[in-house]
Order: C-alpha cells, then structure tokens, then sequence
C-alpha cells in the first residue's frame, strides 16, 4: 500500500496537489500501472482516511507545553529519530496537534513493522497534502523531503 501511495504522489500529486482528478479514472491508471486492485484500494482509503481523521481528544483543553506519551505499539513502530522528528515539526508549527496525531494514526495504519524516518518524511507530506489550507506546511514539508542538504535534527 505504501508504495501505491508513493507513486501517487510522484506521478500525480507532487505537480499540483490541488487538482481535482476523476477518483475512478486515477484509481483505473494506478491498476494499469501494476498495482492490486485491492493495494490500490486500501492506499485510497488511507488517504480517506488522512483527510478526515479527526482526533477524539479535545487538544484545547490541554496545556500548550504538554508532551505526547507514546503507546507501547506506537514506540514498536516508530523509532526515537522518527518520534524526535515530529517533535520538531510540532515545536517548528509545521504540524498543529491535531494533525500529528493524524500523522501518527496514518503512520501505524501502513502496513510496515517499522517506520523509518525516511517513511515518516512522506506519511506527513501526504497528510498535509491530503488536508485543506495547508500550503505552508506543505511546501516547507516537500521543501524539507526533497533538500539533498537537509540537516540533522540533533
């Protein structure tokens, strides 16, 4: 599914994330390009899914200095660089609470044991590219993802 949504985004989204596409065409193109139907299926819902997904948890009523407890599962799978990454994004304004938990919820919906950074870079593009008014964390996200001279974080 991961790799039905990485060339989603390369062969459709990266040029203009906002243009409206016929859903049942782009869906028929991704098969023709050899992808399962149900691969292709599943990465369309995700991405549903990255649109919608709102958290249960009223994040105004927490305090702006609060520090997210990862699940014991949520740690299996994303790693401390991984997790230190959307700290900073957190911290930079690139993510608002409600989209790192959408980011997170998008993240542990793959299909992969373990999320790497380099994963975790493209599950936030495709989140903010999957959400309305974020232009500015997009392209400061794709900027990032795609500067051969990115710095470390730490």
């Amino acid at each position: 599914m991961f790799d039905v949504l990485l060339y989603l985004f390369e062969n459709y989204f990266c040029d203009d994330p906002h243009a409206s596409r016929d859903r049942d065409s782009l869906q028929a193109a991704v098969i023709q390009a050899g992808f399962k139907p149900s691969e292709v299926a599943k990465a369309f819902q995700w991405l549903d899914d990255a649109a919608t997904r709102r958290s249960g948890f009223d994040h105004s009523a927490a305090p702006s200095d609060s520090v997210r407890v990862y699940s014991e599962k949520e740690i299996e799978r994303l790693d401390a660089e991984g997790r230190g990454f959307l700290m900073f994004l957190c911290h930079n304004g690139v993510l608002d609470r409600q989209q790192h938990e959408c980011v997170i919820d998008r993240a542990m919906a793959l299909e992969i044991d373990c999320i790497d950074l380099d994963d975790l870079r493209w599950v936030v593009l495709l989140v903010l590219i999957s959400q309305p008014d974020q232009e500015a964390a997009y392209a400061w996200m794709e900027s990032y993802l795609f500067d051969d001279e990115a710095q470390c974080l730490h």
